[in-house]
């Protein structure tokens, strides 16, 4: 028996932070979205020093693999014509950063 529920997703390797900010910087938007990942990443790192939890961590790292994974989707989606007058804000999905 598990003490985490099987639905609790398994926390990011030590490493994934550096690794992620690798496949940042190749990206074609990494002018915007590195500094903004690291902006990100400081605040966590801040809050971990005073809470003593990686909770806040693990989610910055999980939102922009997130953020990462998606983007060749949404740009196939607009490269298409296709309308997206109609579409939500990330942050409304995936939680606004702190």
């Amino acid at each position: 028996m598990s003490a985490q529920p099987e639905e609790a997703p398994a926390p990011p390797a030590p490493a994934a932070a550096a690794q992620l900010l690798a496949e940042l910087r190749a990206d074609r938007r990494a002018d915007s979205w590195v500094p903004a990942f690291e902006q990100d990443w400081a605040r966590a790192l801040d809050d971990a020093r005073h809470s003593f939890s990686l909770t806040l961590v693990h989610l910055v790292v999980r939102t922009w693999r997130a953020r990462l994974a998606s983007a060749p989707a949404v740009d196939a989606f607009l490269e298409g014509g296709c309308d997206d007058s109609d579409g939500i804000d990330l942050d409304q999905v995936l939680g606004a950063r702190t």
